[in-house]
This record gives structure tokens, sequence and C-alpha cells, in this order.
């Protein structure tokens, strides 16, 4: 069947205008200012988009796809991702990492539950190792994993700047990194090193002496977190200017922003304002993460969980809150990931590309349609598609 959208507001993320639609299969068929349906031969369906703004399916390139946690011990293993749980935040391409817990959680799990979200109906790409250094790859060595598994392109999470972390050294976050280089090289693929930065006051001091000491160039890293405090910000801020791409995590609690971490949709105007190129910025919800909250100890006093809907969430906020330009907010979780990552088919509505688009009404930014791959999964607001095990 085909799919007929007519009548949106078009944001490719740039903005286009009104337009029609015409989506064959999983992909964008025709942008055209008018598409009149075929008719008697071939059944259409028409999906009505008037005082609607179409933007690309949204990409969440750091979700805990089968869990996270632990560190309240096993009781606080968080569950795996759903995939109404991505959808209804309008998410319709993920990648999914590993975090704290290397060990009962692998890779081989890890790629397994991305080709079940792919069944499922959406796109799910993964990165390979957890916090801790050494990595722990699927085939042995990171080159390997990059060249002969289609599903992983990148390295990570691997942690620098917190007490949770394999206390890494510069040397072998160098060394890792230039594995990814090749790896990514020789396979077509992104092969970036997704950091973890944590409180520590050292912050991206290792990222920065590798950049400056080493043929590796910034964007062969993507810093996350990095809204976390008030000074990691700041960092960010001039790490970006020098070339580099930095992540903010959007899901958060109330005590996270009492305590200092900044909120995303105030931090991507803060950055705007500071002259950082929105092409540097993305938007990642750290999805079925724990949240832990650590004493000055570094024992853990509380827990909650990550979102996925918390993305598209700050990403409102900052137009609506902010005052940021619709095509300059869309861009940190559409065309930005899609770019840094090599996901050509993703991020852009675009002739040729894949048929992942968000409908959002106009007059409070909402969600009313999500289409992963041609396949409406949301529809007003309603969850068509639910995942295997949902009720």
């Amino acid at each position: 069947m085909l799919k007929l959208i007519k009548g949106g507001e078009v944001y490719a993320p740039n903005y286009l205008g009104r337009k029609d639609i015409l989506l064959v299969d999983s992909k964008i068929g025709y942008i055209m200012d008018q598409v009149d349906a075929p008719k008697d031969f071939v059944e259409v369906q028409i999906i009505p988009a008037e005082g609607m703004i179409v933007v690309p399916g949204f990409i969440d390139s750091h979700v805990h796809i089968m869990g996270g946690g632990g560190e309240g011990s096993y009781k606080t293993r968080t569950p795996e991702l759903q995939l109404s749980d991505a959808t209804q935040g309008g998410v319709t391409t993920l990648v999914g990492v590993i975090g704290t817990d290397g060990t009962t959680r692998t890779m081989a799990g890890l790629l397994a539950k991305a080709r079940a979200l792919e069944e499922e109906g959406i796109t799910c790409y993964i990165h390979t190792g957890s916090y801790q250094v050494p990595v722990k790859t699927l085939t042995g060595r990171i080159e390997d994993d990059f060249i002969l598994i289609d599903k992983i392109i990148g390295v990570g999470e691997i942690a620098i700047s917190d007490h949770r972390s394999s206390q890494p050294t510069v040397l072998e976050i160098a060394k890792l990194a230039a594995a990814a280089r090749v790896g990514g090289m020789l396979s077509g693929k992104a092969g970036v090193v997704n950091i973890h930065v944590g409180d520590s006051p050292r912050m991206l001091d290792i990222l920065e002496e590798i950049t400056q000491t080493t043929e590796l160039p910034y964007k062969q890293f993507i810093p996350t977190h990095i809204n976390r405090n008030p000074y990691l910000f700041e960092a960010g801020i001039s790490y970006a200017k020098k070339g580099g791409f930095v992540d903010f995590t959007t899901s958060t609690t109330k005590k996270f922003l009492v305590e200092g971490e900044v909120k995303c949709s105030k931090g991507l105007k803060r950055m705007l304002e500071e002259g950082v190129d929105i092409k540097q910025i993305s938007f990642t919800s750290d999805g079925q993460a724990s949240l832990p909250d650590f004493n000055e100890h570094g024992e853990l006093v509380g827990l909650q969980i990550g979102k996925v809907t918390s993305l598209y969430q700050e990403v409102r906020d900052a137009i609506v809150n902010e005052g940021v330009a619709i095509e300059q907010a869309i861009r940190v979780i559409t065309a930005n990931p899609a770019d840094l990552l090599k996901l050509t088919s993703k991020g852009y509505i675009k002739e040729g590309r894949d048929a992942d688009l968000v409908l959002i009404n106009k007059r409070d930014l909402s969600i009313d349609t999500v289409i992963a791959r041609g396949q409406v999964m949301v529809q007003h607001g309603d969850v068509k598609v639910k995942g295997t095990f949902e009720g």
C-alpha cells in the first residue's frame, strides 16, 4: 500500500513549506507541492496533515535497550526497552549501549535485542563495549566487530572522569579510538567512541590530551552527559568550539536539576548564544539507564530510570520555552546524529530515504503520528503497533 501524507508543513529539517509526501513501501517516494492519489489500480492510504508539522523520525543514539543500572545490586537492574517506549516519543531509530554492568549485560544480548526491535518495526544499531577498558567486544577485536557485524557502528559507552569507570589512561583511550577509526574506515561506518563523562573535575582532560598529542580528531569522540553539572557544561562549550561534538542527556530528575544539572532546552539555547555551531550538538535520552543518586562518599542513596520520551520533551521545551527555531531544535535529534553516525538513510525528509516521519500538532507541538519505515506505529497519540510482550 502507498501512503500519502497531505498538506503538512515540512521541516526536513530545513523548512520546505507545505508539501505532500508519498511513501512507497518503506521509503519516501516523492515530496511535492501536491500529489494526487492514483485511482483504480492501486490502494493509497491518505494521512491528513493539515495543521501538522512533519519532521524526520527521531534518532536516539544512546539507549540501554536491554536495560542498565545495577549500581544498587541485582534488584536495581533496569528492565528492557519496549517498542512503544520509543515510538510514543517519536523515536524511529535507536543506538543501543551497555553501561556500568559489562558482565551480565553482554554484547550477544545487546545484538539480539537490537534485532528484536528491528523485527518489531524500528531501526536499531549498537556500540561495542561498556564502561570498562579493555573493551569487551563480540568478536575479540574492535575492528573485527565493525567489519563483520552489520549493526555495530561505534564503541561505548566508555566511562571517564567517574568513580564507576575502570580509570582508563590516555594511552588506553587513544588506542581504542584508533582501532575504532580504522574499523570504521574499513567498514564504511562512523567508528566513533561514545564517552560517558562523570562528575570528576578532570572532565574532558583525557579527550583534550588525545586530540592535542595524537592525529585523532575531536569528532572521533562523542562525550555525553555534557549537561550533568555547570563546570562540565562550560568545558563542553569550549570543546565544541574547537570542533568537538557534544551530547546532552535528556533524562533527569528534579533533584539533579536543583543540584546544578543544566536542563537540555536551556543548555541548547546557551550554547547557540555562545556561538557553538548547531551541527556540533545532539540530544540523547539515556533511556532505560538507571539515574543513580550518590552521596559524597560514592554511596547510592536513590535511583530512578531514564525515559526515551524525554528526548522530544526537551526539544519541545527548547522551541516553546527558549525560543529556539524549529529547524535548529529538530536537528539535534535528526540530522545531526544521522550525519555524525553516517546513517545515510536517516535524519532527513528526502526522496529515497527511509520513511521515518513524525507528525506534530502545530497548535501545541505534541506528537500526533509516528511512522517508522513506512509503517504507522502511533496515530493520533494511540499506539497502533505494540511490542511482542506489550499488553
